[in-house]
């Protein structure tokens, strides 16, 4: 079979472009860091680094949830603990009545209850972004509401919430409820009459209906350090899963790196060899290329 000078300078010159490309890809990982830049570089390596990197978007999600999910538990925490001080202060007041047989004491610290009320419905209507917190999930309502007499003084309350609480997603499998119960939404309204009562009952210097009105308070106490300990332990598990998916995702992060990354030290071994290479083709080249008809007549 007679080679034409046609095919081997077309054999020549592909040699040469598959060679420099070569070079040229190896030049970029060398400066890059990063061995797959197009899936044909390596499919099977390009699909194990989309699963991964779908992973790790999932996992950047549920690390939103997880600070949204804090925020609302710390909210929920807040106004509890507000609840409380008012609750303690309530206490000592029924305390101080159920001693005193003055009943201008007892007008005093019926009108320090008035102020205690008006301070627990306004916690119990507490909003963080914009959202009522102690609402359930009808969070665009205020989930408590007073009833006043002719002179302002509020006589009654009632929750108009619901007893659902929203689940926010934290993993693959598993979801927390931030927000306060149904029942310990429910129990800050019967606070609120509970001060109610201790109220009338202290302008009545009605000893007998302040200590009931006191044992009542003490029911609601309870419930609020209840659900003030519940929402230390959501905390708790936040807390715990934040860490978990911080784990996971430095561990995402180094798969993909050892999908994606190129050992420099072998890169750079076959940049030199396939520099090597090319130079030596096109020298070869241009000697091949310099041999005529001529050089063969004697």
């Amino acid at each position: 079979m007679r080679v034409t000078t046609n095919m081997l300078s077309e054999n020549m010159l592909r040699q040469i472009q598959n060679l420099g490309s070569q070079q040229s890809k190896l030049q970029t990982q060398v400066a890059t860091g990063q061995r797959i830049f197009l899936p044909e570089d390596d499919a099977p390596a390009v699909g194990r680094v989309l699963a991964l990197e779908t992973e790790q978007r999932a996992l950047t999600q549920f690390q939103r949830n997880l600070d949204r999910a804090l925020e609302l538990s710390q909210a929920s925490f807040g106004g509890l603990q507000q609840l409380k001080k008012i609750s303690d202060r309530a206490g000592e007041i029924g305390t101080l009545g159920t001693g005193s047989l003055n009943p201008d004491a007892n007008r005093a610290y019926a009108s320090e209850v008035n102020q205690l009320l008006e301070q627990t419905l306004q916690f119990a209507n507490t909003r963080f972004r914009n959202d009522y917190v102690f609402a359930g999930t009808a969070i665009d309502a205020a989930p408590f509401t007073a009833t006043r007499d002719a002179n302002g003084v509020i006589t009654a309350a009632a929750y108009v919430g619901n007893s659902e609480r929203a689940a926010v997603q934290i993993s693959e499998n598993s979801s927390i409820t931030p927000g306060t119960p149904g029942a310990t939404n429910a129990g800050i309204g019967d606070f609120i009459n509970r001060l109610v009562a201790l109220r009338d009952a202290l302008n009545a210097n009605d000893t007998a209906a302040i200590r009931t009105a006191q044992s009542d308070l003490i029911t609601s106490e309870d419930l609020l350090v209840s659900s003030l300990a519940e929402h230390g332990g959501v905390q708790t598990r936040i807390e715990a899963n934040r860490a978990q998916l911080l784990d996971r995702a430095q561990n995402l992060e180094q798969l993909v790196s050892g999908e994606t990354d190129a050992d420099l030290p072998t890169t750079i071994v076959r940049l030199n060899q396939s520099q090597t290479a090319y130079q030596a083709a096109l020298q070869s080249a241009a000697n091949i290329m310099r041999i005529s008809l001529l050089d063969y007549i004697r």
